[in-house]
């Protein structure tokens, strides 16, 4: 699945948040990076366990956990602690793929990567490059959403940053674990609960057709659900 999200954060939410990431301490992204990512990667991070980081990290957090749209989407069981990159001047990270499993280094936390996402902070006319570009069998897709914008993308995918050429990037990013690990079934529950919501919108949870599809969508994520 492959989904751009709108208003996870408000556009002053995002603005704010860049705002005071912007003027912490940054370090070399490739601090955090595995041995493949570091050889394509030219880009800085705020450290993982910093107080601004930390702080960061509750406001998307919170945010995260209170969009709809994300939660039927990728169905979280566990979110790594959100992380935050900035890229200017030319850096970049070039084609990869995400590791299978994050480990925080702050704590014990370990996860498999099934989704990840990049939430964007900075819009699109300040700066120039930087696309995210993702591949798959839906082809090259590029992206560069507005400030608070959110894209979802399976973390088997190929994907890179490309150079910014003018202005900075400032982004927010992570990974998460489904509770549902089958990406066509994830998608079809996706898929499903949409049209339950739309249909209760129309015409009321007390339908007797919204009442069938709410039970097979519930009844699905019983079968599908690792927890």
């Amino acid at each position: 699945m492959l989904l751009a999200i709108p208003d996870v954060l408000s556009r002053s939410e995002a603005t704010d948040l860049r705002e005071t990431i912007a003027a912490a301490e940054w370090i070399d992204g490739n601090a955090t990076s595995g041995a493949g990512a570091a050889s394509v990667k030219r880009n800085r991070q705020l450290p993982e366990n910093g107080a601004i980081t930390l702080a960061a990290q509750e406001v998307v957090s919170t945010a995260l956990m209170g969009n709809a749209a994300f939660l039927s989407a990728a169905l979280p069981h566990t979110v790594f602690p959100p992380l935050f990159n900035r890229y200017g001047g030319g850096e970049n990270f070039g084609l990869h793929v995400d590791n299978a499993i994050r480990f925080h280094s702050g704590s014990s936390a370990r996860i498999r990567t099934d989704l990840s996402a990049t939430l964007f902070l900075t819009d699109p006319e300040d700066y120039e490059g930087g696309e995210l570009e993702i591949e798959g069998g839906f082809g090259t897709l590029s992206y560069r959403l507005p400030a608070g914008h959110m894209l979802l993308y399976p973390s088997t995918s190929l994907h890179r940053v490309t150079p910014v050429t003018r202005g900075e990037r400032i982004s927010c990013f992570f990974w998460l674990q489904s509770l549902v690990a089958d990406a066509a079934a994830r998608e079809m529950l996706y898929d499903l609960d949409q049209s339950v919501q739309a249909l209760s919108a129309e015409r009321g949870k007390a339908d007797t057709e919204v009442l069938r599809l709410t039970a097979l969508y519930h009844n699905l994520i019983r079968r599908w659900a690792q927890v």
